[in-house]
């Protein structure tokens, strides 16, 4: 009997995992919570509060869902997985104990150094410690990295190129004024320097597997400019030109097996998708920037289509604490271009402009479009709902075809103030 799946969270990543779910043919009925127009072309919608516990709980109670895959960062960190677990459920992801690798910096610094991992000197500061953390400032060397200790949707870390405006972010960050009581703790971090890519496995609570590297563009803008976002667009995988070979088997060696085993010693067993971001210093080696407790976004976009093998196992198999078939990649790349809203960062100055083209985009080969930021009006149009709208993502045999197709797709989609980075990927294929 195909079973039935509850994917819950929103967003462009929500979407690609429930349309790779959708693909396994063990898989039959797709339920989404709260999902996104994009999302109910797989199946039904309903609209649950993601981040609510009990909520959540409930609408799997009524529906009995085979498997629950909670999506997003948020939820996890507020418990969505232990509540689904208390009611019976089988659910993907990391519960709350081991969602604390992303809900608090502070902690996954510490976790990473009592695991041996290789990352950046580092010291927390709390509110109160303002002279402390401009102490400490005055220590290093620019350019200055702070950061929130709490969740801040990809935007909580400021690298200043001035001690002055350190200071100001520090500031910021104590007094509650940036990120409220995600920033009222801050880490601070010894500069680390080289491209950065993200490595990411699949977890079961005592080992893990490679799924593959992809490397992601935070800034706003082309050239690196503006300022941090979500994500404005990714691609995979990551030539040997950027990422050496053998740096997957070196930093499962050296990173997350090591960091697994420490989330087990703090009673914290980690089962879901393990986000590594990595900085490859070419003075210190491979460098743990941080971990991220599930798939990224727009990383996510780029993976799931390159992904041969059945992601409902992967992800049932993973929940139950035991994998057992193996992860395999598609011979193919894929370029994921993110869609943006005028006044994304930090956020749209209007909503519900019909987007137009969206049909044309995804008729192109190899092309899906992902929804984040977009809902249905009154008229039942696809509309724009928030920062980044869509993702374009396309595969193809190589890196700069898949670039050119997703560079293709995306001219053909409009809406007013509509922005994206003209230079996803350029880099891996210059």
């Amino acid at each position: 009997m195909a079973a039935r799946v509850l994917v819950v969270g929103p967003g462009a990543r929500e979407h690609a995992l429930a349309w790779g779910l959708a693909r396994s043919p063990l898989a039959g009925e797709i339920v989404c919570a709260p999902g996104n127009p994009g999302m109910a072309a797989l199946g039904e919608c309903v609209a649950v509060n993601a981040v609510d516990p009990a909520a959540v709980s409930d609408l799997a109670d009524r529906i009995r869902p085979d498997l629950v895959v909670v999506g997003p960062e948020d939820p996890l960190v507020a418990g969505v997985v232990d509540a689904l677990q208390n009611r019976g459920h089988l659910a993907f992801g990391p519960n709350a104990a081991a969602a604390r690798l992303e809900g608090s910096k502070k902690w996954m610094k510490d976790v990473l150094a009592s695991a041996g991992v290789p990352t950046a000197g580092y010291r927390s500061f709390g509110a109160g410690d303002e002279a402390a953390a401009f102490a400490f400032l005055e220590s290093l060397t620019a350019p200055y990295v702070v950061k929130t200790d709490g969740l801040a949707a990809g935007k909580g870390v400021v690298v200043a190129e001035s001690m002055s405006e350190a200071r100001e972010a520090v500031r910021a960050y104590l007094s509650g004024e940036a990120f409220g009581d995600a920033g009222r703790t801050c880490v601070i971090e010894e500069a680390l320097h080289g491209p950065e890519v993200s490595l990411f496995a699949l977890c079961d609570g005592r080992d893990a597997f490679p799924i593959a590297l992809a490397q992601d563009h935070k800034r706003a803008f082309d050239g690196d400019a503006g300022p941090n976002t979500g994500g404005m667009g990714a691609y995979s995988p990551v030539p040997e030109s950027i990422a050496p070979a053998g740096l997957v088997d070196e930093m499962m060696e050296k990173a997350i097996l090591p960091t697994l085993a420490e989330l087990r010693r703090r009673d914290a067993e980690f089962r879901g998708f393990l986000y590594c971001g990595l900085m490859l210093d070419p003075v210190k080696g491979p460098q743990v920037l941080e971990y991220n407790v599930r798939l990224g976004d727009p990383e996510g976009q780029v993976l799931v289509p390159r992904l041969a093998s059945d992601l409902y196992l992967h992800c049932r198999e993973a929940a139950e604490g035991r994998i057992e078939t193996e992860v395999k990649l598609a011979d193919v790349a894929c370029v994921g271009v993110a869609l943006a809203a005028e006044g994304y960062p930090p956020a749209p100055v209007r909503r519900g402009d019909p987007i137009e083209g969206l049909a044309a985009a995804g008729a192109c080969p190899g092309v899906i479009v992902f929804h984040a930021g977009t809902k249905f009006d009154d008229a039942g149009r696809v509309t724009t709902n928030g920062g980044r709208v869509l993702t374009v993502s396309a595969t193809a045999s190589d890196l700069v075809s898949a670039r050119d197709r997703a560079y293709e797709a995306a001219t053909l989609i409009s809406w007013p103030g509509l922005h994206y980075r003209r230079d996803i990927a350029a880099q891996a294929v210059s």
